[in-house]
């Protein structure tokens, strides 16, 4: 099993004692208060990025990168202000959370940004205090909150009261524009705005295009998400014994987030043995054996609300892997490193599509979704495709400095015992990428 360079004695766990306990900030720029509401990293995760000489980012200087970012894409196409409703885009103009996978599937809360930069939250009844901290959020009302669950039979007034309060947000801040950008809406709502005067366009370009570039504290933060990620993968590594289940195992991961501020995973892709093949199985209480691979997608929503998305493939116990596990990992470590090095600035998509490594005919019905694809707060634009899937899902743009691909393959041959997922986490720089990945490969399986 590979050394972990992010353990750290546990004497030592805590924030350099020669500093002082009362400081009135955290190395974040956040108020040193673990009485907050404000979710964050704890000083485990503190602890571990000192460690390994990580820059910890300044949380407020993200957040106006953030805004300017949203700002400029909305002036750019002349709309007055844009609503969001997706929680991750609320995340984004806000830095504000609140009950984050429950408002995915329940919209009560909503965001208002104007073109001029003004934030009013729309949040949950009884919520104002879990954005007090946020300078940049001017206003808090309620009001977003009529899906069939709340609002039954009265969505309609309910969504009125909605779109009056964003008519009179946009005529205080945009004068007579009338062109909104929405990113996601009920029906009620849509008609809402439109019943009120509102020319709508899709605001998911706005959000996407915005979220693509990160700024420097973004990708500071990028890499403290990551480093509490792997150093969770190692613990998971650790506890991967014939005996146990997968989801015992899996489970580990999920402990690994949370006790260092982390937030969510948004999948459980963790299978064993057969289960392996086809791929995109969660994990289950199949109990694992020794000599079986073991594959994992993490999709972390990790500290800082940023996703690590690493996929790893091992091979259980101390055993000589065989030749047909060999031989399905190397194609898979050849594929990502091949995709990897064509990234670089001025680079197309449907270049990379066209370059990208073949897989064998043999693994490509089974092939992955995408050759890559952005990440940030979670998996984002764009989507590069596999050739065989261009024609009907391509599309074609630029690769900029400052955008991060996930690079990842699945090769399961048909009717294959076994399937290998690997994927590392890349950063465009002004003359190239940088892997952000430090976690190993399994070299019993590259041998």
């Amino acid at each position: 099993m590979a050394a972990n360079p992010y353990s750290i004695d546990s004497s030592k766990r805590k924030i350099d004692p020669s500093r002082n306990p009362d400081a009135a900030l955290k190395p974040d720029g956040t108020p040193n208060d673990n009485d907050r509401v404000e979710i964050g990293p704890t000083d485990l995760a503190f602890a571990e990025w000192e460690a390994l000489g990580l820059e910890i980012p300044h949380l407020d200087t993200m957040r106006e990168f953030r805004l300017q970012r949203l700002v400029q894409e909305l002036q750019a196409r002349d709309y007055g202000g844009i609503v969001l409703f997706d929680p991750l885009n609320i995340r984004y103009a806000t830095d504000s959370t609140n009950m984050q996978l429950w408002i995915t599937h329940n919209p009560a809360r909503a965001c208002f940004v104007s073109a001029d930069g003004y934030i009013v939250l729309f949040d949950f009844h009884s919520c104002e205090h879990l954005s007090d901290h946020l300078p940049l959020v001017k206003e808090r009302r309620h009001g977003a909150s009529f899906f069939y669950f709340e609002s039954a039979h009265r969505g309609e007034e309910h969504a009125m009261y909605f779109a009056n309060n964003i008519d009179e947000l946009m005529r205080s801040h945009s004068g007579d524009n009338r062109r909104l950008a929405v990113d996601k809406i009920e029906i009620s709502g849509l008609r809402a705005l439109e019943k009120v005067g509102f020319e709508v366009f899709e605001g998911q370009v706005v959000t996407e295009e915005a979220r693509v570039i990160k700024g420097p504290d973004e990708i500071k933060a990028m890499r403290c998400s990551i480093a509490a990620c792997e150093a969770a993968m190692y613990e998971m590594e650790d506890a991967c014994e014939a005996g146990k289940s997968e989801n015992e195992i899996w489970s580990v991961l999920h402990a690994g987030n949370i006790k260092r501020g982390g937030e969510w995973l948004e999948t459980r892709i963790f299978s064993s043995g057969p289960r392996t093949n086809p791929w995109f199985q969660e994990s289950g209480p199949r109990i694992i054996s020794d000599g079986e691979l073991l594959a994992l997608d993490t999709d972390m929503v990790g500290t800082y609300g940023i996703c690590c998305d690493i996929s790893r493939t091992w091979l259980c116990g101390d055993v000589e892997a065989t030749e047909a596990q060999k031989r399905i990992y190397r194609i898979s470590h050849e594929h990502i490193m091949t995709n990897m090095a064509l990234l670089k600035p001025g680079v197309t998509f449907s270049e990379i599509t066209q370059k990208a490594h073949r897989l064998p005919d043999n693994c490509i019905p089974n092939r992955y979704g995408v050759v890559m694809h952005g990440v940030g707060l979670c998996d984002e634009y764009p989507a590069i495709r596999y050739r065989e899937d261009y024609e009907t899902h391509g599309y074609d743009g630029v690769v900029e400095p400052g955008m991060v691909f996930c690079v990842e393959v699945y090769a399961g041959e048909v009717d294959g015992k076994e399937g290998v997922k690997l994927e590392d986490q890349v950063l465009i720089t002004e003359d190239g990428y940088e892997n952000l990945i430090n976690y190993p490969f399994e070299e019993k399986l590259l041998m």
